[in-house]
């Protein structure tokens, strides 16, 4: 195939007329497309950053194949791709000489980039990361729950949420799209956070969701300080959301799992979650 049957703007609507009826044929392999574009779409092409986000999909025959998103300075999102389309969107994109620091998809298909990328430019491919997406079946809440009761996130804990959030970039040692200030905002204004805390009222772990998007709802993120895991919190944070998520009518309930991390993968397959496929996230030097 050719390169220039990758069709790149930087015009949201535009691409959202190509690509959303592409987009909302599979939710659960593009719910990061999905989510993202949404976010774009409600609060401004601004929200993840200053410099203008990009977006593509592959047409053929009137048709569209696959779809990509970047919102600098974050890798490369793709849609499943061949290892023919990923070598000529890469070699698409070596043209146009724009700054690539990684690329995030499907295993197979990031990899056949990764591995495209580096015969286009040179640039040596790293792994960074692979995580596992996972679909809920039925919830199976953990038992016994511990004790304390969920809570969702308000103005008065906005502190909180803030530092949760920088402990949480930390922990999974990555970008977070936004500063924390205005993470927290608009998590307290959507209702998006939920917390579990201690008959005392004491916060003592954080689940969130994404904003429901073709029938799709994404748990993220799942976090509990250091010093208070290994006593269900993060469990019960997890149940408080995915009950929610299934009561506000979603049609899939969505989150993912570092594959580093088997005591979270456990977690979620305990709770009723199971895999749909494996990602994987590359870094480009």
């Amino acid at each position: 195939m050719r390169p220039d049957d990758w069709h790149l703007t930087e015009d949201l609507e535009s691409f959202l007329t190509r690509a959303s009826e592409f987009l909302h044929s599979r939710p659960a392999l593009h719910t990061l497309p999905l989510t993202v574009t949404e976010t774009l779409r409600t609060r401004g092409l601004d929200v993840y950053g200053a410099e203008a986000p990009a977006f593509g999909c592959l047409e053929r025959a009137g048709e569209v194949r696959a779809a990509f998103f970047r919102t600098p300075p974050h890798r490369l999102n793709l849609t499943p791709l061949t290892p023919e389309e990923a070598d000529a969107l890469a070699a698409h994109w070596a043209g146009l000489d724009r700054p690539l620091p990684g690329v995030s998809a499907d295993h197979d298909t990031a990899t056949a980039f990764a591995e495209a990328w580096q015969r286009h430019t040179g640039a040596t491919p790293t792994l960074h990361e692979r995580q596992r997406l996972y679909r809920l079946g039925t919830l199976t809440p953990p038992q016994p729950l511990p004790e304390g009761r969920g809570r969702v996130a308000g103005e008065q804990d906005r502190e909180q949420l803030m530092l949760w959030h920088d402990e949480f970039a930390v922990a999974i040692g990555g970008l977070t799209p936004t500063d924390a200030g205005s993470w927290a905002d608009a998590r307290i204004a959507s209702g998006r956070i939920t917390f579990w805390e201690t008959p005392d009222g004491t916060p003592v772990s954080m689940a969130g969701v994404s904003p429901m998007v073709a029938g799709q709802i994404r748990v993220a993120p799942v976090y509990t300080p250091a010093h208070l895991r290994g006593r269900g919190y993060a469990g019960a944070a997890t149940t408080e959301v995915s009950r929610a998520a299934l009561a506000a009518g979603a049609a899939h309930v969505l989150l993912f799992a570092d594959l580093a991390n088997p005591t979270s993968n456990g977690l979620y397959q305990r709770l009723g979650y199971s895999a749909v496929t494996d990602f994987a996230m590359y870094d480009f030097e």
